[in-house]
């Protein structure tokens, strides 16, 4: 029965990983072969932790900006937030729309991934469904890309 729980914590951690901004799956499929687990279970609990928070971000974060924005203490914070992402995607998006988006997500490199392709869809007043659609697809395809790189580093050891 330890053991159980044991796993399920452990499955737990590398799913909260996956689901927090900047170290997302790109980070939690490498801790999670550290922790034991295989490259696939590792790259199946990142996808879907990275996937969790994505349709409450893209409901709430339009809200949740703006009441910081008017904030003393964040405003400085959520400018700089809104400049840097916009610059990032904004060209990409308008001129591939959701294949943008999807791109944005996909790509697994610092400071792109789904927090970012949340940001950038809400800046831009994309649809939310549609949105969602291409952001999960890029989270699979940035879990894939970081499997596949993950397992091809572990065959060398």
């Amino acid at each position: 029965m330890l053991d159980v729980l044991e796993t399920i914590k452990d499955e737990i951690a590398v799913m909260f990983v996956a689901a927090m901004p900047l170290v997302e799956l790109r980070g939690a499929i490498p801790l999670g072969i550290s922790m034991g687990f295989t490259p696939l279970e590792s790259t199946a609990l990142s996808i879907i932790g990275n996937i969790i928070p994505v349709p409450f971000l893209l409901r709430l974060l339009e809200p949740i900006m703006d009441y910081l924005e008017k904030t003393t203490l964040f405003s400085k914070l959520v400018k700089k937030v809104k400049k840097r992402t916009l610059k990032k995607s904004r060209d990409k998006i308008k001129k591939y729309s959701l294949l943008g988006l999807f791109i944005l997500v996909a790509v697994p490199i610092p400071t792109t991934g789904a927090w970012t392709g949340c940001i950038a869809a809400t800046l831009l007043k994309l649809d939310p469904r549609k949105a969602l659609v291409s952001i999960v697809s890029g989270i699979i395809a940035a879990g894939i890309i970081v499997f596949s790189l993950s397992y091809k580093v572990i065959s060398v050891f």
